[in-house]
């Protein structure tokens, strides 16, 4: 379609920023049609970046995590959660503050991801990980628990094969596909998430204001239509 465009979005389900960015991203798409008068089909795909690799299966609390990963203070922990707090109401993401958050390891939410996009396609694996994203920052459930993987995609996917997606949570197969798309990203220079590519041309770093994904598309377009 001459309007398609492609997001892929390298990112993690614990990154918060990653969430922020997709929000950023579809104002950016709704702000576009308003200035261009043309609505375009967006088509986004996710791929696996883990943030915490090494994190045992009991996960660590998020405040301790930062203060250690960052050189940061508690105080300056909680500061900078309050304002990611702020920025994701803005975007119309709402984090939960009841409680202590725990960050987990992420890679089977990884594998089911990839088991989504290749079972059922694209905008599917874009729904289940608004779950995990909902599951982990909304919830606070550990989004390294089988269950708590598979009761989400339930919620969120409720025609998936369940036992499928339970054999792909011990597939080595799977995690050998996931392991190789780390690889090739981390190849390409992705230390740090969220890493949006669009059409697949142009990256942008981070959880940018819509204003610049607005001028990012504009130019994937304007490139398009001088062809």
């Amino acid at each position: 379609m001459a309007n398609a465009i492609r997001f892929d979005f390298v990112s993690d389900v614990v990154c918060p920023w990653c969430i922020i960015g997709y929000k950023q991203v579809k104002r950016a798409l709704d702000l576009y049609a308003e200035i261009e008068g043309e609505a375009l089909d967006a088509q986004f795909h996710w791929h696996p970046y883990e943030l915490n690799p090494h994190m045992p299966p009991e996960g660590q609390d998020a405040g301790e995590h930062i203060a250690e990963k960052y050189g940061r203070t508690l105080e300056q922990a909680k500061a900078g959660r309050a304002q990611m707090a702020k920025v994701g109401k803005s975007v119309g993401f709402e984090f939960s503050t009841e409680g202590a958050l725990r960050v987990y390891n992420s890679f089977k939410a990884h594998k089911l991801l990839h088991w989504a996009h290749k079972s059922y396609g694209a905008s599917d694996q874009t729904t289940l990980k608004m779950a995990f994203f909902k599951t982990y920052f909304q919830e606070r459930l550990d989004i390294g628990d089988d269950d708590v993987l598979l009761n989400a995609l339930k919620t969120a996917l409720p025609d998936s094969d369940g036992e499928a997606a339970k054999t792909a949570l011990n597939d080595e197969q799977v995690e050998a596909q996931v392991r190789a798309e780390q690889h090739y990203w981390r190849e390409r220079d992705i230390q740090g998430v969220p890493a949006i590519i669009i059409d697949e041309k142009f990256m942008v770093p981070g959880a940018q204001d819509a204003q610049t994904f607005v001028n990012v598309i504009r130019k994937v377009i304007h490139k398009r239509k001088s062809v």
